[in-house]
């Protein structure tokens, strides 16, 4: 007697979770793919606490995902890599934004980006960042940002979570 759990996952989903993955691999090595491993990580990490924030309330979807109603986590890590003013490398006058568009295929930074994304949607890339939802390059101070103790610095990058003050 089979379950539903024990049936193979269907094609679109199949789809959607190496959609995500290739979106969140190039948005890690734009944003990131220059930096140490545990930032790289760390945000891979962030991306899929938006997602699962966007899941769970209606707040975090119209912040991170722009009011998409994704109903599966890859659909909702699309959303929150898609939405505007998100990732900065998403803007076409980004300095870094050709990467994103087109990775050098063949660099080792972005094989290593792809391994995480893939470890980060699959559930098995511990959390460093302790739930952040928001960051920054920490060459750039946000206003938001003052007065908040991030609950990681890693790489050049600060995470935070959205109660921390």
């Amino acid at each position: 007697m089979s379950t539903h759990s024990d049936q193979a996952p269907s094609p679109a989903r199949l789809a959607a979770q190496a959609a995500a993955e290739e979106l969140l691999a190039r948005i890690l090595y734009a944003e990131a793919g220059a930096r140490p491993v545990r930032a790289i990580e760390a945000l891979a990490c962030l991306a899929v606490n938006r997602a699962h924030a966007a899941l769970t309330s209606a707040e975090a979807r119209t912040r991170f995902t722009a009011d998409a109603m994704p109903e599966t986590l890859p659909r909702a890590v699309i959303a929150v890599l898609r939405a505007p003013f998100q990732f900065p490398v998403r803007h076409p006058r980004h300095e870094r934004h050709a990467l994103f568009t087109a990775p050098i295929e063949g660099d080792a930074a972005l094989s290593v980006c792809r391994r995480i994304a893939g470890r980060a949607l699959r559930g098995a890339l511990p959390d460093a960042t302790r739930g952040a939802l928001l960051w920054h390059d920490l060459l750039r101070q946000p206003t938001w940002s003052l007065g908040r103790m991030p609950t990681l610095e890693a790489g050049g990058l600060a995470f935070y979570r959205l109660d921390a003050s």
